[in-house]
């Protein structure tokens, strides 16, 4: 049976052997087969989105934006171990996010008490220069308060944008070229480099989801 990344299906214990591998992905996954309750969807986004960003940025307090599970900042302080420490942020936390938590603590000690959870909109966070920004399916707007709120403070950025309204994103009169979805993240790219931002567009394998396009930023060199 074909095993598709893009399932919303829960990992379970019956899909261990999917993971067998000694990689870090394989790792992870196991540890998430045993807890049950994360949709398989979530692992291969959470780690298409860190392995990009770690790429780019290293160290930094990890600040993942409507996190949920919590997973995407696990792995990045997975991916480099010179963070010291993440917090995720959402409104309205899963119930099932301690168990992710408890699994991934289970099979790596390390990651104890390194990574809070916050019950909050991205309006309230209080964010540092030196802090790495992610999220992944930020849902229309909540892309461009991020954004801002990364500028404002001169964090750097890693955002896996979604559900693009033209009622409430910035289209920058591109919708005549291109189609909506596609100008909003233009004029985001746009906007990020005249705030002095250094910018890559990057994909995500679109067998995961269509909503693949990933914006990497960070502020330029003084």
């Amino acid at each position: 049976m074909h095993f598709s990344p893009s399932s919303r299906a829960r990992l379970t214990r019956h899909d261990l052997g999917r993971f067998a591998g000694a990689s870090l992905f394989d790792r992870i996954g196991r540890a998430l087969c045993e807890a049950e309750c994360l949709p398989r969807k979530e692992l291969y986004e959470a780690w298409e989105v860190a392995r990009r960003a770690r790429r780019l940025f290293r160290g930094g307090r990890i600040v993942d934006v409507a996190g949920g599970h919590g997973l995407l900042a696990h792995i990045m302080l997975l991916l480099d171990d010179t963070s010291p420490a993440a917090i995720v942020v959402d409104p309205s936390l899963p119930a099932s996010a301690a168990r992710v938590q408890l699994a991934l603590v289970h099979a790596w000690p390390k990651l104890d008490g390194r990574v809070t959870y916050v019950r909050s909109g991205v309006d309230a966070l209080q964010l540092d220069r030196d802090d790495v920004v992610v999220s992944c399916h930020a849902c229309g707007a909540l892309t461009d308060r991020i954004i801002n709120a990364s500028v404002g403070a001169q964090a750097k950025l890693a955002v896996l944008p979604c559900c693009h309204e033209e009622a409430t994103c910035d289209t920058g009169d591109l919708t005549g070229w291109m189609d909506t979805a596609l100008a909003i993240d233009a004029t985001r790219v746009l906007r990020l480099r005249a705030q002095g931002y250094q910018v890559r567009t990057q994909t995500i394998p679109d067998d995961i989801t269509p909503k693949n396009r990933l914006i990497l930023a960070s502020p330029g060199t003084p």
